[in-house]
């Protein structure tokens, strides 16, 4: 079979072509109000002039198996005048009147019934919905069989504005914490959809600020910290886990808090007067950012000597500008460099809070300058020039 025979138009690629549509979610977004797209007209590659001099036999035989399959469409006609071959027609485009021709071709009409049925459960429910059905159509066939329960979570929702309870809280049937988590971004935006605006917290944002969003109360998150002062100790005890919450009530006779990023750093820290350590926090400073207390003490951050971690210190001074970084310089990875390694996904944005020096040897570090993705552990550092920094510097 030459290329000319195998690029004419066959049924089954007509068929694709509206199976195209219903992948997409075309065809079910036009069922659910959209823009229609029946009745459609697929135009068809055809056997030019050449070819239907030169290979006559195999495009009446094409035109044989088109016509052949025409109770799935109509065939529309040109006729034409052929030096050789005189007056004659030939099919160039297949023409589908309607929906049910289309669901027909491809055998969705079980799906298409389904999703009709769905469309008017949830219309009727929340007609508020209805621009997220055309828009979303293929998320209604996908969640077929939880729609009882997300509609269930949509009715307590609206009724019970600001509940500030947990989602383990909710009285719907057949709905448990797991099934909210599973289906929390679809959940978000059918409640964007439905909720007045007032019912939502809009600046909260993501899987993370879910709850916060419409008005359920948050797991707490957790801060651990060491007092490195044995006066500072709460009845003795000088390794804590509390809420962010809890951890910005404290009210604490501190002068300095070292953060790091490093479990065993922050486990073997030297003693300190008047100090505290933090276990970091990643890119994640929010829940810091409350503990209004932190910001009369001296911040020390010190994290790895790599992009991300002048990236994180930069992070933190938007909170607390007057930040200091600590262990995260020149003279220290170039001591260290026995122990350099390689940064997996370096970042290179602009960074407007370091300091100049700090600036300096991020350029090096980010425009690989000195070697080539160079990351410096915190934890490869000797213990004595931890020791000695402290003494010098804090």
């Amino acid at each position: 079979m030459s290329d000319a025979v195998k690029n004419w138009t066959t049924p089954a690629e007509i068929a694709n072509r509206v199976r195209r549509d219903w992948d997409n979610g075309r065809i079910l977004a036009a069922m659910a109000g959209a823009e229609p797209i029946f009745p459609l007209r697929i135009v068809l590659k055809i056997p030019d002039t050449q070819a239907l001099a030169t290979q006559f036999e195999q495009a009446r035989q094409w035109i044989a198996v088109l016509v052949a399959a025409e109770q799935d469409y109509q065939l529309e006609w040109r006729e034409f005048n052929h030096r050789q071959l005189g007056r004659n027609r030939i099919p160039v485009a297949a023409l589908l009147e309607n929906q049910e021709e289309g669901l027909r071709l491809i055998g969705r009409q079980r799906e298409a019934k389904r999703f009709l049925a769905l469309v008017t459960l949830i219309r009727e429910r929340f007609p508020a919905l209805n621009a997220w059905l055309c828009k979303r159509p293929l998320k209604v066939l996908e969640h077929a069989e939880s729609w009882p329960q997300l509609l269930g979570i949509l009715d307590w929702v609206y009724s019970h504005p600001h509940s500030n309870i947990y989602l383990r809280q909710i009285n719907v049937a057949g709905v448990d914490t797991k099934f909210i988590e599973r289906n929390r971004g679809l959940l978000a935006e059918l409640l964007d959809s439905v909720l007045p605006a007032e019912y939502i917290a809009h600046e909260s944002t993501g899987a993370l600020g879910f709850e916060r969003r419409y008005g359920f109360k948050h797991k707490p998150v957790q801060l651990r910290f060491r007092l490195l002062d044995k006066q500072l100790r709460i009845q003795g005890l000088s390794d804590l886990v509390i809420s962010s919450e809890e951890f910005a009530q404290l009210s604490l006779a501190a002068k300095r808090v070292f953060i790091t990023e490093n479990e065993i750093n922050f486990l073997s820290f030297p003693e300190m007067p008047d100090s505290l350590i933090l276990f970091g926090a990643g890119y994640g400073f929010e829940a810091l950012a409350h503990a209004q207390w932190l910001q009369a003490l001296e911040i020390y951050y010190w994290g790895d000597i790599d992009t991300h971690g002048f990236a994180i210190l930069d992070q933190l001074r938007s909170k607390f500008p007057s930040a200091r970084s600590l262990l995260m310089d020149r003279a220290t990875l170039l001591e260290h460099r026995i122990f350099w390694g390689k940064e997996d996904s370096a970042t290179d944005r602009e960074l407007t809070r370091l300091q100049p020096a700090e600036s300096e040897l991020y350029d090096e570090l980010r425009y690989n300058r000195i070697s080539p993705a160079l990351r410096l552990e915190q934890e490869r550092i000797a213990y004595a020039w931890i020791e000695a920094a402290l003494v010098n510097r804090c």
